[in-house]
């Protein structure tokens, strides 16, 4: 009980101030012990206590956002996934906010339902399920069942989330910055916050995100086997989204389950590659939260999309380019790639001539899930072999390129979905595909 309402204390606003004002001071004593202690030590040694600094840190960031809900614990797992923006200590640390959140008392999401539609759970439905069917960072889900029968599922966000995304966001990037931490330039961080924070701002609007459910069902309905949601409209609001309960298995269950054998994992692999690009390069807005719990995955082939609250809306501009740079990379135009790379903010404008070399290496890395020749995802070892290149890349390279605001939210899809893809075990050329995508994205809508 004791943990239920320590969880309550921290979607409060004073509550939260306190604990990452906590947090924060605890951090800046150990950086400061840490700059002092440096001043004695050889080179060798410092490096290692800097890394166990950062691994401390990575842990009570981790920890501290884990007993938390709202923004903060968002931001949190979207940092988690920037590799190239955190020391890899600490981003791997962050890595166990991907994983389920505890969930809050009924008591707190009873009156968060009366406060947004007026009545209790036991009155607006025939039946509502008191424990959660899923808990994540903004809100929790539960069963429920309408009095004309229909089995739904009810988004209800915590108190007081959108009113501290702006406090929880400047303690995050205080303690992100303390000692060096971050890679990239204030100019390029304020473009990454400003993004995460716009996109915070709509997901938090659950009216905004049954607008992205009916543009979504309605791009897709020549496409039976991708299921989405609809809008209970009459139980909805703000902060509470009544969803048409539209059952799958789960990734583990697909993993461990002999219903779903080789051929239908590739089928279910093309079909969310087709999915997500035809999102992307059609209809330009593209579900861009691709955690594991918000998919599911039927023995017929279909796929079932959950919560829409993350979209990213892409630019013209910024779809020619990721069409540029991925055909320069099948022609191997080293030149081509470099100049997409500046113009969408990737490549720094000042730094060292990088030889064609390093280009080639990147692109005989990344381009075979793309190609004509099938890619299998769960033996390649993809991963792991930009780790080892990352490692072995001089340092001057490196620091001439950054994270770019304009990529952040689409690599969140990509390397989201490559998880997918190992997970699944699918074996695929999807070539093709990204062929037959550039050609829609040319017809006219």
């Amino acid at each position: 009980m004791a943990k239920n309402k320590s969880s309550f204390r921290t979607t409060t606003q004073a509550g939260r101030l306190l604990r990452l004002t906590g947090m924060t001071t605890a951090i800046a004593s150990r950086v400061a012990t840490h700059s002092v202690k440096g001043l004695f030590q050889s080179e060798e040694a410092k490096q290692r206590d800097k890394e166990k600094l950062l691994r401390h840190i990575g842990s009570e960031v981790a920890r501290t956002l884990g007993e938390m809900k709202g923004a903060v614990m968002k931001v949190g797992q979207i940092a988690s996934q920037m590799q190239d923006l955190l020391p890899p200590e600490i981003a791997d640390a962050l890595s166990i906010l991907q994983k389920a959140s505890a969930p809050m008392p009924f008591s707190v999401i009873r009156r968060q339902i009366k406060r947004e539609l007026g009545d209790e759970p036991a009155q607006l439905f025939a039946e509502f399920s008191e424990q959660p069917f899923a808990a994540a960072s903004i809100g929790q889900v539960h069963r429920a069942r309408l009095h004309d029968g229909r089995e739904v599922v009810v988004k209800v966000q915590y108190p007081a989330v959108k009113e501290s995304i702006d406090s929880d966001m400047r303690h995050l990037r205080r303690i992100l910055k303390l000692g060096g931490l971050l890679k990239v330039e204030e100019a390029v961080l304020d473009a990454i916050f400003r993004e995460i924070r716009d996109q915070l701002e709509e997901e938090l609007d659950y009216r905004q995100e049954a607008a992205h459910l009916a543009m979504f069902r309605d791009f897709h309905k020549d496409e039976p086997w991708l299921v989405i949601p609809d809008v209970v409209s009459s139980h909805s609001s703000d902060r509470v989204l009544t969803l048409s309960y539209e059952p799958g298995d789960d990734l583990d269950t697909v993993r461990a389950s002999s219903r779903y054998d080789q051929t239908l994992r590739n089928l279910i692999g093309e079909r969310l590659f087709d999915a997500i690009g035809r999102q992307m390069f059609v209809l330009r807005a593209v579900h861009c939260d691709p955690h594991p719990g918000n998919f599911a995955y039927r023995p017929d082939g279909s796929i079932v999309m959950y919560d829409f609250g993350a979209i990213k809306r892409i630019e013209p501009e910024d779809l020619a380019a990721f069409r540029d740079l991925t055909q320069a990379a099948y022609e191997n135009d080293i030149p081509a790639v470099e100049q997409v790379l500046r113009r969408l903010d990737i490549r720094k404008p000042q730094g060292p001539e990088i030889a064609d070399e390093f280009y080639s290496a990147w692109i005989n890395l990344l381009l075979p899930p793309f190609d004509a020749e099938p890619f299998d995802f769960a033996n390649a070892g993809l991963h792991l072999k930009l780790a080892k290149q990352t490692r072995d890349t001089p340092w001057r390279y490196l620091e001439s390129f950054q994270p770019s605001a304009r990529t952040l939210l689409v690599n969140r899809v990509l390397g989201g979905h490559y998880w997918t893809m190992v997970n699944l075990g699918v074996v695929a050329a999807f070539r093709p595909n990204v062929e037959r995508l550039f050609a829609a994205a040319d017809e006219p809508s």
